[in-house]
């Protein structure tokens, strides 16, 4: 399977993957000048990137990274982004201060990670009843702590 990455801006990093096991390839800030982030907010980081995966059943997900997460309470204000296959423009990345102190950006900076992830494109099909099952509409906390 291919990434077919294109460079938006010069000072783009090429995302790479930190060591032969991970399952992520490291995304990186392309700033013109460092992001103060701090305490509760949200700054919405480019990467000068944009990507098309060789295949329309993929989708790359954008996870935060866990080392800002752990150390500095840095994550994706969405939990996850999901970038569509048909999507061509600037991937950006909304990071959330959830910690008590400033957190800056510089450029070039490791700050999120993707990973490319295959998608099932279901046929939708309406009716009226679904199957039983042992759990049935038992919801939130249903099966326990």
């Amino acid at each position: 399977m291919k990434l077919i990455l294109k460079k938006l801006k010069d000072n783009a990093v090429i995302p790479v993957r930190a060591t032969s096991g991970s399952a992520g390839l490291d995304l990186c800030s392309c700033i013109d000048s460092p992001v103060d982030i701090l305490p509760g907010e949200i700054a919405v980081i480019p990467t000068g990137l944009s990507a098309q995966p060789e295949s329309n059943d993929t989708a790359l997900m954008i996870y935060p990274r866990s080392g800002l997460a752990s150390r500095y309470g840095i994550s994706l204000a969405n939990c996850v982004g999901v970038v569509d296959s048909d999507y061509r423009g600037e991937i950006c990345v909304p990071l959330i201060n959830h910690g008590s102190e400033r957190f800056t950006v510089e450029n070039g900076m490791r700050i999120a990670q993707l990973v490319v992830t295959p998608v099932i494109l279901p046929e939708i099909e309406v009716s009226d009843a679904l199957s039983a099952t042992e759990r049935g509409c038992g919801g939130f906390g249903s099966t326990g702590l």
